[in-house]
């Protein structure tokens, strides 16, 4: 039969489409026989696909594992450079730089091996199983709907449920470096094309900058702004962004100098609200450790001992230092009456000074008419 001068279906070459599965024979056992092959078609086709994730989890971990020693490297460095040379960290280093270059050397293996598997993937012929493959398990509409406007506590929990439901493909995502993987990725998982996924990526981020992973910061919050750009895209066609993410990577792919730019300008800025956020919640960590602290040392009259003490003068402190008792009444007999009553009160507050059973009964009674004043 004439294929016509103008059509190529070349394009079917490797298809391997049968319906021997349904042939019977009198005299063979085909139907068991063919369901034996189908069988092992399945089993084969998904071992390979397990190959595949296999390489992709062990290039992540390779990945972690040489920003771990790159770290540990730096930190060695960093001491040898101020003059604390000595033969063990010096052995250390040399440990580590092996780490290093054995992990570069793995990354670059497990890279070539994940190329060499894509190859063989779209050489793979179709069948029965693959050429029919559906691409989404619904019908998506590209226009964007009309909701109602949420609440913020409402807000809350849908991202809270978002990120603990996809934690894994969303970490997956914000490793990804290549244009072409993000945008097959986000083909297979079309529900991570949201603003849930991009919050959770920042989040990703600031905890990637408290623990000093830079380079893993910035990894992450590149793929963060590729997702809010194509919110924006999405925003400005006013459609469903899950209809519209290929057209962003067609565009990166082409663009111009100037939309390269701008879309490094708003790498770089959120980066640094990365960095500021990251700062404001170490220090507020430090502060509530601080306030805990600070709350365990409160003595029975819920006065901190620590301030107390900064408050007295020099030579109550002294006596307090040395735990000299005659000095420390040599020192309030020096004072005013009053001002020695109110340090005396302050001190068995905080739990400075605990009263024996043979102190006057003045200091007592001072001390009970303080507290019901308060």
């Amino acid at each position: 039969m004439s294929t016509g001068a103008g059509i190529d279906y070349s394009v079917w070459d490797h298809v391997y489409v049968s319906d021997d599965e349904d042939v019977t024979n009198p005299y063979v056992d085909t139907p068991s026989l063919f369901r034996m092959r189908h069988r092992n078609r399945l089993e084969r086709m998904a071992e390979f696909q397990q190959r595949g994730e296999d390489l992709e989890n062990n290039l992540l971990e390779c990945k972690k594992l040489l920003e771990e020693a790159q770290g540990r490297l730096k930190e060695l460095e960093e001491g040898r450079n101020e003059g604390e040379e000595d033969e063990e960290r010096e052995a250390e280093i040399k440990k580590v730089q092996g780490e290093v270059r054995k992990l570069k050397k793995d990354e670059k293996s497990f890279e070539k091996r994940i190329e060499e598997y894509r190859r063989e993937e779209k050489k793979l012929p179709w069948d029965v199983d693959t050429i029919s493959k559906e691409g989404f398990s619904k019908s998506i509409l590209n226009i964007k709907p009309v909701t109602k406007e949420e609440t913020e506590e409402e807000k809350v929990e849908k991202h809270k449920t978002f990120a603990e439901k996809y934690k894994k493909e969303i970490r997956h995502f914000g490793m990804l470096r290549r244009w072409d993987d993000s945008q097959k990725y986000l083909s297979d998982n079309p529900h991570l094309v949201c603003e849930e996924t991009a919050n959770c990526l920042v989040v990703i981020c600031i905890d990637f900058e408290i623990d000093e992973k830079h380079a893993l910061m910035e990894q992450v919050a590149h793929q963060a702004i590729v997702l809010q750009f194509i919110l924006d895209l999405a925003r400005t066609l006013k459609v469903d962004a899950r209809g519209c993410f290929r057209q962003f990577f067609s565009k990166i792919q082409t663009a111009d100098k100037p939309y390269l730019d701008e879309f490094d300008r708003e790498l770089e800025r959120l980066k640094e609200r990365i960095r500021s956020c990251a700062q404001m919640r170490m220090a507020s960590a430090v502060e509530e450790l601080e306030e805990e602290e600070r709350q365990k040392r409160l003595g029975p009259g819920g006065l901190d001992p620590v301030e107390v003490y900064e408050s007295l003068p020099k030579n109550m402190q002294k006596s307090f230092d040395e735990k000299n008792i005659q000095m420390l009444q040599e020192a309030i007999r020096k004072l005013d009456l009053e001002e020695g009553k109110y340090h005396l009160r302050r001190c068995i507050a905080s739990g400075l000074w605990v009263p024996e059973s043979g102190e006057s009964d003045d200091e007592k009674e001072d001390y009970e008419e303080d507290e019901e004043e308060d």
